[in-house]
């Protein structure tokens, strides 16, 4: 956010007891606060070294910059300050501020007066020109400044300050005496704290130039960084339009109401503030510089640019190109090629979908590097990465690409743009089926530290690209059965990013996702069936398949069939390989489970296809393994299993827990109907493997308590025990089938024609 220009004073005027002596050079005033942090300082210089250890004296500076900067907050609070760094001082602040405020006016004219001392002598205690110097200067000008009627006004506030301190430690010592029972006091606690925040900016009405600049820049890095620690949006817009009742020309406080409205995705009102934004700007540029750099064209081009992110954000892209195509005319007129790159980079956001579109990404990258804007050559070389490794490019090339960027993020310490290339790499693994890879990036963008640390010691840690690493994290977790952990992760995203934070619908997205896959293995199909909506809302492509999932697996073919086909139209068009992929797997089991297993062929030949082609690693091991299954129903089982030999080591090395159990499984019933032909000993020792190999499949199964594919594992020991003449075995397998068997009702599909 640009700096506040100099344009920005209030009116003289009295609020909630608050003295404004605005006079033209002035752009500060004395309040009751201001007076306890003189107090403060002046108790600070009058202490002796040893009275103060090394220690608190260090806490007390640090402490000192967020009370000059910040808004003005309650006594009772400034004293719990004090009080967390120094007691002994917070005590004497005390005292002194009760002289003062149960005195007379004298006592503050005579604690004005005194305060020109620290600058006297040959080694005063303050120096004129430090930051502390400074805020005396200011205020003793101020002070100076009021007339008697003024002063008088600002020693009556001041003494409700006090009495308005005094009566909260008096309430909060009567609350800690009548609370009884530990969690009613923690409670209480909270409560209390969450009013003192809330009074921490309105206690003391407008603010100050300098306060108001402090507060924009500390929201809008909350608002980017860690959205949770700003204030809610309704207290921040309250704030907003507080400080534009006392002067409406302030245009960051536009912005920043600009910003705040996109959080809760306010279409009309962010459009307003923004527009109202640069109408301040352009009247603020019109007085100094008219052309130019600078000024009324750079406003209007910037405006127009800004207009069309805004409409591109909301998804209304035909008004983003026609606000975009403006800013690129007043850029070319204004030959303002910083603005142009920019307009190209979103010209490639809107025409994404088309093929020649890379075109416009690598001649926006080489325009970026010449100007030397590393920000925007970086972003356009992680577009240009995501959409060739959509592209089918080989995944050493990808890398190399992105380790360029990295070069370019370390050189500029471009630290969110280091996180974002981080988040890329483990997407990018996981796309190609490399889940240890994707797990060790996430754990590596989690355990880093940012370069870039925000106003009030916030690290950069609740950005998009976190969000992104944690949701992979719990589904990786969930994919291999770790279901407590992908809580735990999911419970840490619920608290980092709530409900109402903009990026909350990827973890509600992830959260629906491992819901419906841990009820689809319980063959709780009902439930899978209501998660579906949720899906849908936040994704629809993703609702269309699961719900067609749920048709198939409650035996509705002719509906599921219709949807994927659908669905598989809609892909295509999309250009969403991943997706084809998967529906066309679907289709294929569709059509076995049809009793039609030589039209599920060419289905998975073409998908087959599709996944060598896009080098999709993992999604080409899963389609072997369904064609290993249809050669299995086709009577060739000898092909089916040297085909499974050649697909089972990336399933097993990179695959979810679930994909392994169906794995081995496949495996055992191709051991099965090979060894049917087999001499006895042959036979026996074959069946025997089988047997091993179905316990590998059935321990799989239990880590992501899938019953429905026990049962059938269970079933298929019972008949090998049988065959071997094992008869305890036998009726250990037959009584945990029934079991399973009651629990679970089969839905009348046959055993072997289930994967």
């Amino acid at each position: 956010m640009a700096s506040v220009h100099e344009s920005l004073y209030f009116n003289p005027m009295m609020t909630n007891g608050v003295v404004h002596a605005n006079v033209f050079g002035i752009k500060d005033w004395v309040t009751p606060y201001k007076i306890a942090v003189l107090v403060l300082l002046n108790e600070m210089g009058r202490t002796g070294e040893g009275a103060v250890s090394l220690l608190e004296r260090r806490r007390l500076n640090q402490l000192l910059l967020p009370l000059l900067q910040g808004p003005d907050i309650t006594l009772s609070k400034l004293y719990k300050l004090i009080e967390e760094s120094c007691p002994q001082l917070a005590n004497s602040v005390q005292i002194r501020i009760k002289l003062m405020a149960e005195g007379e006016l004298k006592d503050m004219e005579q604690f004005f007066d005194d305060l020109s001392d620290s600058f006297s002598g040959t080694e005063p205690e303050v120096h004129k020109t430090s930051v502390v110097g400074l805020f005396l200067r200011h205020m003793i000008l101020a002070y100076s400044k009021l007339s008697f009627s003024q002063v008088f006004k600002l020693y009556t506030a001041l003494q409700q300050y006090f009495q308005s301190g005094e009566k909260k430690a008096v309430e909060d010592a009567d609350m800690e005496l009548t609370s009884r029972e530990e969690g009613e006091r923690k409670m209480e606690k909270e409560e209390l704290d969450v009013s003192v925040r809330e009074e921490e900016v309105s206690c003391s009405g407008p603010l100050s130039q300098k306060q108001a600049e402090f507060f924009l820049s500390q929201q809008a890095s909350l608002l980017k960084n860690d959205e949770t620690k700003a204030l809610t949006p309704a207290s921040l817009q309250k704030e907003l339009n507080n400080l534009l009742k006392f002067n409406p020309d302030f245009a960051e406080a536009h912005y920043l109401s600009y910003l705040n409205n996109l959080r809760v995705q306010d279409v009309f009102s962010s459009t307003h503030s923004l527009l109202h934004y640069f109408d301040r700007l352009i009247l603020t540029g019109a007085e100094s510089k008219s052309n130019g750099e600078e000024g009324y064209g750079r406003s209007l081009r910037y405006a127009a640019l800004n207009l069309a992110a805004l409409h591109c954000r909301f998804g209304h892209y035909q008004q983003a190109e026609l606000a975009l195509q403006e800013a690129i005319r007043i850029a070319q007129e204004s030959n303002d090629h910083v603005c142009l790159q920019h307009c190209l980079s979103w010209l490639y956001v809107l025409g994404q979908k088309r093929s020649d579109s890379y075109v416009l990404l690598e001649h926006s990258v080489k325009k970026a590097v010449h100007f030397g804007l590393p920000y925007l050559a970086s972003l356009g070389i992680q577009s240009l990465v995501q959409q060739r490794a959509f592209a089918g490019k080989t995944a050493n090339k990808l890398m190399d690409a992105l380790k360029d960027s990295d070069l370019l993020h370390w050189k500029h310490s471009l630290s969110e743009l280091i996180d974002i290339s981080i988040a890329q790499k483990t997407a990018i693994w996981r796309l190609y089926g490399r889940s240890t890879m994707a797990l060790q990036q996430a754990q590596m963008l989690l355990s880093m530290n940012s370069l870039e640390s925000v106003n009030g010691g916030v690290q950069q840690n609740n950005t998009e690209s976190f969000a992104v690493a944690l949701c992979h994290l719990a589904e990786l977790h969930a994919e291999q059965g770790c279901f407590a952990a992908a809580s735990e992760v999911l419970k840490h995203l619920k608290e980092r990013f709530p409900p109402n934070s903009q990026h909350a619908q990827l973890w509600m997205l992830c959260d629906q996702k491992i819901q419906f896959d841990r009820a689809m293995n319980d063959g709780k199909f009902h439930l899978a069936d209501s998660l579906v909506t949720g899906i849908t809302a936040l994704n629809s492509m993703e609702g269309v398949y699961r719900k067609a999932v749920v048709l198939q697996a409650q035996n509705q073919m002719t509906e599921a069939h219709k949807l994927l086909q659908k669905l598989l139209t809609h892909c295509q068009k999309m250009k969403n390989t991943e997706m084809v992929i998967s529906v066309l797997l679907s289709v294929a089991e569709l059509y076995w489970r049809s009793s039609s297993p030589t039209i599920a062929l060419p289905v998975l030949l073409q998908a087959l296809a599709l996944s060598k082609e896009y080098r999709l690693q993992y999604l080409a091991s899963e389609t072997v393994l369904n064609l290993a299954f249809a050669q299995l129903i086709l009577g060739i089982p000898e092909q089916a299993l040297s085909l499974l030999h050649m697909a089972i080591e990336p399933v097993l090395a990179d695959g979810a827990i679930l994909d392994k159990g169906r794995a081995m499984f496949l495996v055992a019933k191709c051991q099965v109907a090979s060894a049917a032909s087999y001499e006895p000993p042959k036979k026996a020792e074959a069946l025997e493997a089988a047997i091993e190999n179905l316990n590998e499949a059935k321990n799989y199964f239990a880590k992501v308590d899938c019953k429905e594919r026990i049962r059938d594992v269970v079933y298929f020991q019972a008949r090998l025990y049988h065959t071997l003449g094992k008869t305890q075995e036998r009726n250990r397998c037959a009584m945990l089938f029934r079991q399973l068997h009651q629990e679970l009702p089969s839905h009348g599909v046959p055993l072997i024609n289930h994967l």
